[in-house]
Parts: C-alpha cells; structure tokens; sequence
C-alpha cells in the first residue's frame, strides 16, 4: 500500500501529482475599451483613406456595366462597353499587347540596368562616384514632357522613331535613377561579411553577385519591377508623342481617343470598360507582390 507523505504529496506510482501554471492575469474592461478608444482614430484616418481611393475604382467597375445612354449598354446590366471596346479599330488585345510588350521591356531593362548600377554605386569605390550618382539623381528634377521632343528627335535619327521598342528605351530612362538609388540603398543593407565569405569561399565576383547578394535584394528588385510595370503600363505621354501608328497605340491611348470617336461625344461607358482593363494587372500585381514591395522600401532603413 503506497504511503502518501503530506510534505511531499505523490500519487501511487510515485509520480508527483502535476501542478497548475501560472494562472493569465485577466483583462479589465477598462485596459480594453481605452486600447480601443486609442485606436479608433487611426481606423477612422486609414479607412477614409482607403474609401477616398477605392470609391472612384468602384464606381467606374459598376458603371462599365451599368445601362448609359449613348452607348453600347442602353438596357440592362452586361458587356456592352467591352464589346465596343474590344472593336475599336484594331482590338483591345492588340493594344493590350502592345502595352504589354513595352511594359515588360521597360521592367527588364531597368531591373537589369539598375541592379549592376546599384551594385557598382553600392561596393566599388572609384573617382567621382559620388558626383556621378547625384547626376543620375538629377533626371528626377528634369520635367518628364520637356525631354520628349529631343528624345524624339534622336530616335528619329537611330531608326527607333514611331518604335515600341524607342518608346520602352525612353519610359526605362525615366525609371532608371529612382530605381538606381532604391537599388543602391537595398546592396547597402547587405552586410560586406557575406561578399567577403563568398569570396573566401572561393566564388569570384560575379559569383557572389548572382549566389549571395541576388536572393538578398530580392525585395528591391520586386519593388523596382513593380514600379515600371505601373509607370509603363499607365504611361500615356510617351505613346502619345512618339507613336504614330494607330495599330502600335498602347491601351491608355487607345482608349483616351476612343472618347470622342463620334462628333465629339464621349462614350463614357467604352471610356470606363478601358479604365477597369487598365486598372485589373496593376491591382492583381500588387496584391500579390505588396509583401516583397514594403520589405523593399524597407531595405534601407535597418541595416544588417
């Protein structure tokens, strides 16, 4: 018969009997309705915000089905607008082509430019570097339409004039300096201990560019592709002085002269059907890359 000691209580295996834990202290209904009351202003600032920018993107998705007079959709809920928006002149798919080819372009060019630019300006350290990047910068302060004359001028004489390919050479241009600093700032809040480790290792240097520091600037590089894709994808000055031919159009200014094809008045549903096939890609993008997009902004601010 098991004999139970009162300093020392066990149960008649000779196990301890197990003891409760440390008990959570309870939440007065104070503590949460002043968390709340601290908090209600910021939910009421962020979703006005919120409601200030996703209200006319409502609208317009409502009202491209919506009936309107003057347009293809005068009865009745349907596709109407996206019927005359799909015939205009060469087809919708055509100009979502076009915007498509000169979008991936600009994103490719610029990712590949600026990452070896970020990386030079980030790790070598050479005469004039700092001079030569704050010219770079300096384009930012350049008015985007007073260049596009002279840039016209000069693909005209290289052959790339009315050219989707001239018209990604300029928007890449364009996208180069921010994307080079953002670049910079993302090598920078790479410590130097993994190239060094790379090199000893025995990796050469463009080895431990493409091995270490590529999946490191993952981040920025997402964030600098995201950017052109939207800054090419919406961009309607370009197209609009360097292209000529109506079947070279990108999709912004198909639709901005689909507005007034008949005696000035606008067809305000095809105008809407186009806003809300410009507005799909860009918003599915950055909702699926929106986490990469904030680590990059984030990049340089805490430095490893």
């Amino acid at each position: 018969m098991a004999v139970v000691s009162r300093t020392n209580p066990t149960v008649a295996d000779g196990t301890p009997p197990s003891t409760p834990g440390p008990v959570a202290p309870k939440k007065s209904s104070g503590t949460t309705i002043f968390g709340i009351a601290l908090r209600t202003p910021y939910w009421v600032f962020t979703g006005s915000v919120a409601l200030i920018f996703l209200a006319p993107l409502a609208w317009t998705a409502v009202a491209s089905f919506s009936p309107q007079a003057g347009t293809n959709q005068v009865d009745g809920w349907g596709f109407g607008n996206y019927q005359t928006l799909a015939a205009y002149q060469a087809g919708v798919w055509r100009y979502l082509g076009n915007s498509a080819f000169v979008s991936l372009l600009t994103v490719a060019l610029t990712l590949l430019i600026s990452f070896l630019g970020g990386y030079a300006f980030a790790r070598f350290r050479f005469p004039g570097k700092n001079i030569l990047f704050l010219l770079t910068l300096a384009i930012l302060m350049v008015p985007y339409a007073t260049l596009l004359i002279p840039l016209y001028v000069l693909l005209n004489q290289v052959g790339l004039q009315n050219s989707l390919v001239g018209v990604a050479l300029v928007l890449t241009m364009f996208q180069l300096p921010f994307s080079t600093f953002l670049m910079r700032i993302s090598f920078e809040a790479v410590p130097r201990e993994l190239d060094e480790a790379a090199m000893v290792d025995g990796c050469s240097s463009f080895s431990a560019l493409w091995r270490v520091l590529l999946p490191a600037v993952k981040p920025g590089l997402i964030t600098v592709g995201l950017f052109g894709f939207l800054a090419a994808w919406n961009d309607f000055m370009a197209p609009l002085i360097l292209i000529n031919d109506t079947e070279k159009m990108t999709l912004p200014l198909a639709v901005s002269n689909l507005r007034g094809q008949v005696q000035g008045v606008v067809d305000y549903g095809a105008t809407e059907a186009g806003v809300v096939v410009l507005a799909l890609p860009c918003i599915v993008l950055f909702l699926l890359l929106q986490r990469h997009y904030v680590r990059g902004f984030m990049s340089g601010a805490l430095k490893g």
